[in-house]
């Protein structure tokens, strides 16, 4: 309801903005002295890009108290709001919008189209602000599309409070990502795909599952990386996406037509169960026991797992345990573990938040039916490295999406913030500093490109032992890049750079999962070494200086 001693000129202006239904009605034309009028407690109103709120009874909620609210009510407030608050706020207050001021220019306010394509400079992939590439079609704009405007309108709405809370996922949010295709798409191509048209799941965009290739799973990645909160990204799938497809590839028929089809409609979660206090990228030192019963219809298992992402709140675990006793990689084997007794789970803090159920798997003569052993016997070590150059992709794909996004928010920072009289970007050392980081980030982009397309082409995709270099090479020079953007982003928003909340929470985000990206799913050192040692595999023997 509008106030009494409103005096609204004739006129309507229709708006298709993000957020809310409320977005999505007509909007009374609200004249400048009108909007003056509201100025006083318990009626303040205030003009944001064109579009009017009433901030009457927000104002007592206000984190700074009413007093700033009254101190700037009945006017046109935008440079004050983008110096202090990101644009998700509007989205979060839409229903506070009562209208939109009549000398407002064109273009529907702050708010644009949900999936809309950003034109801030190296916002996007190249690509997709006009640069030539062969590697994008229609369908992965379409994707790109439909994932950022599911990610913007059912997940940032909710990423600062669970992020900040700690609150896990629930099991009505895990279902929605499932139902909506978001949790089989960031699996990668494989036969999931055309088992979700089987469920009644479409691909985002309409992508047919024959055509959809590593390019569209990339963008898929980077979009929820956009999030820019890696604790609240983490608990949406990063546990999952690396257990499922190993569920599909070696659980028995069984098995998969049981589990499969609640997995990818997210009633059931999975999380892969490998490093142990005692062993973690030396995965052969595994500890964790698998022993027959006398009967030999189960394993009675016991160990400990420790870092296991999303392991709080798992149905099943896809656990590496030892199952001889010769002392070499034969030794381990692969179980598919549910949840239940002897089986317990602990949150672990780390310096992320614990919304993604980073934890301790203590098992005490767990058993599990022998049909739950996923492959053959001794089958687990290959079954591992199958596993890690897809892992290791994904955090790459996923580094760069928060990357692209700090770098985007700290470009339009440097616009929106004045200092010693000027915009931050009018001073040449901050120029620097952007150019520097747009540098580094469209190098891992050209990169990650070239190691996706090379997938796309090899049979089997990221599997096998040629690209497990490139992969390797990739993720080392991926986090040792995105230090230094972070670093230059941090230093660009200040203080507000290692705040969680703000403007730049999603810079201080990223500037945390980088140290965690150069650490799981192979630490940098490994990595760099392996990558070299897989090279010096094809050095030719003649060759010489």
């Amino acid at each position: 309801k509008f106030g009494s001693n409103s005096a609204f000129r004739a006129g309507t202006l229709i708006t298709l903005s993000s957020g809310a239904a409320a977005l999505c009605a007509v909007m009374q034309i609200v004249p400048q002295e009108d909007l003056a009028r509201h100025q006083s407690p318990g009626d303040l109103w205030m003009a944001v890009d064109g579009d009017v709120y009433d901030v009457s009874k927000f104002a007592r909620l206000h984190p700074g108290g009413s007093q700033i609210i009254e101190q700037y009510a009945g006017r046109d407030v935008t440079t004050v709001f983008f110096e202090l608050h990101r644009k998700d706020v509007l989205v979060k207050y839409a229903k506070l919008r009562v209208g939109r001021l009549e000398r407002a220019r064109d273009g529907g306010g702050a708010l644009g189209e949900p999936g809309a394509i950003s034109a801030v400079p190296f916002a996007e992939i190249p690509a997709f602000q006009g640069q030539h590439s062969p590697y994008y079609g229609e369908s992965h704009r379409r994707l790109l599309q439909a994932v950022r405007a599911f990610v913007q309108t059912e997940l940032e709405p909710i990423a600062e409070s669970a992020d900040l809370a700690g609150e896990y996922p629930d099991l009505e949010l895990r279902q929605k990502l499932g139902r909506s295709g978001m949790m089989g798409v960031r699996l990668g191509p494989g036969p999931w795909l055309k088992a979700l048209g089987c469920l009644g799941v479409k691909i985002p965009g309409g992508v047919a599952p024959e055509e959809f290739d590593y390019f569209h799973e990339m963008l898929a990645h980077q979009e929820f990386g956009r999030l820019g909160r890696p604790g609240f990204i983490d608990s949406l799938g990063a546990g999952f996406g690396i257990s499922a497809p190993a569920i599909f590839h070696f659980a028995s028929d069984a098995v998969k037509q049981a589990l499969g089809p609640q997995l990818l409609l997210g009633d059931k979660w999975s999380v892969l169960s490998i490093s142990e206090p005692f062993a973690g990228s030396d995965v052969a030192a595994l500890q964790a026991t698998a022993e027959k019963t006398p009967d030999g219809k189960f394993y009675m298992v016991s160990g400990l797992k420790k870092w296991i992402t999303e392991g709080a709140y798992a149905d099943y675990f896809v656990t590496a345990v030892r199952t001889g006793r010769t002392g070499t990689p034969k030794d381990l084997s692969m179980l598919l573990i549910e949840r239940g007794p002897g089986l317990e789970t602990k949150q672990i803090k780390t310096t992320y938040s614990t919304c993604c159920g980073t934890a301790m798997v203590i098992m005490n003569n767990v058993k599990v039916p022998v049909e739950n052993l996923m492959g053959k016997e001794g089958s687990g070590f290959k079954q591992i490295m199958y596993n890690f150059n897809h892992e290791r992709w994904m955090i790459a794909v996923s580094l760069i999406g928060q990357g692209r996004q700090a770098l985007a928010d700290t470009f339009m920072w440097s616009r929106q913030r004045k200092i010693f009289g000027k915009s931050l970007i009018d001073q040449p050392v901050i120029r620097n500093k952007l150019a520097a980081s747009a540098a580094s980030l469209e190098t891992l982009q050209a990169f990650l490109e070239t190691v996706t397309y090379d997938m796309c082409k090899t049979k089997g995709g990221a599997v096998g032992d040629r690209l497990a270099g490139p992969i390797a090479m990739l993720k080392y020079h991926t986090t040792r890049t995105a230090w230094q953007i972070a670093d230059d982003c941090v230093q660009i928003f200040g203080g507000r750079g290692i705040t969680r909340t703000g403007m730049g929470a999603k810079v201080e985000g990223f500037k945390n999962y980088v140290k965690y990206a150069a650490v799981y799913g192979g630490s940098e050192e490994i990595l760099a070494d392996l990558s070299v040692r897989m090279a010096m595999r094809a050095f030719p023997p003649a060759a010489k200086l």
